[in-house]
């Protein structure tokens, strides 16, 4: 009987007691998470910084930040948002890049991967020479909600087709390929609906387009094809090129592309934009 009591009052005692609260995610050090947020894509810290006060805190620090930024990014602040890389937190850098930034007068834009942190530029046709662009007889140029500069460049008719630019720009080191941005077809909106008119598409079937691609480290390609997409943007490749590690000094690109044959007139295109991007995001192409 004793015993038992004893027992009983033991349960009960311990059963009164206070136990130990468990561990939960306000223990962790800011400083852990801040560091375990290095291994993290930047869609999954911010996802994660919705938590509480330690993993918000934790997503601001700019040492987190700074391994997701390209090794460019001070040129980058300076040359597109014009401003002192000291003066933004590295999180802000981020932030405002990866939104799409011109700059040369609005003709180029630079904007981030969101979830890599790689760069991507798209030069506009109206920072490009293109034979005959002033004469009304071959080009229009025409509004458009499907170009992210809201403009392009419609070829109406013409027997020289020459289209050429130059950038000077400092890229991290990897590999980019090049393309220019091109529709078969005049696109237009009737009650809402996107329709394109082909009628006066021409030529192209003919002889190729040839693409050619030069740096100032002496890289070269070229390559031939036949235009084809009627009706929906396509990016034809002009080629692929390498940016070194141990080269800091902003690389110059020439890219052409021409058809001149003047034995046929050809016309019906619309030109847009060049874009570059890291080679492995071809398939992220349709989103430019």
């Amino acid at each position: 009987m004793g015993a038992g009591s004893s027992s009983l009052a033991l349960e009960s005692e311990g059963g009164s007691g206070s136990s130990p609260s468990r561990p939960s995610l306000d223990d962790v050090p800011e400083s852990c998470v801040s560091s375990i947020f290095m291994y993290m894509d930047p869609p999954e810290i911010c996802k994660l910084a919705r938590l509480n006060k330690t993993f918000h805190g934790a997503s601001l620090a700019d040492f987190v930040w700074e391994t997701k930024l390209p090794s460019n990014y001070k040129f980058l602040v300076e040359k597109v948002l014009g401003q002192s890389p000291e003066s933004l937190s590295k999180k802000e850098i981020y932030a405002r890049l990866c939104r799409p930034n011109c700059f040369d007068n609005g003709t180029k834009q630079v904007w981030l991967d969101k979830s890599s942190g790689k760069i991507c530029v798209a030069v506009s046709y109206k920072a490009l020479r293109i034979t005959g662009i002033d004469d009304r007889r071959y080009w229009n140029h025409v509004s458009s909600e499907e170009s992210r500069f809201n403009t392009i460049a419609y070829l109406q008719q013409i027997w020289w087709f020459e289209v050429g630019g130059e950038l000077e720009f400092e890229f991290p080191a990897g590999s980019y390929s090049l393309f220019f941005k091109l529709q078969l077809g005049k696109t237009s909106k009737k009650l809402g609906r996107r329709t394109c008119n082909v009628d006066r598409v021409h030529g192209w079937d003919i002889k190729p387009v040839r693409f050619q691609l030069s740096t100032s480290t002496g890289q070269q390609a070229s390559s031939e094809c036949y235009l084809h997409q009627q009706g929906n943007w396509g990016h034809y490749h002009a080629g692929d090129f390498v940016v070194d590690s141990t080269n800091t000094a902003p690389l110059k690109l020439r890219f052409s592309m021409m058809q001149i044959d003047c034995t046929h007139t050809k016309g019906g295109v619309c030109l847009d934009s060049v874009s570059i991007c890291p080679s492995e995001f071809r398939e992220k192409l349709k989103q430019f």
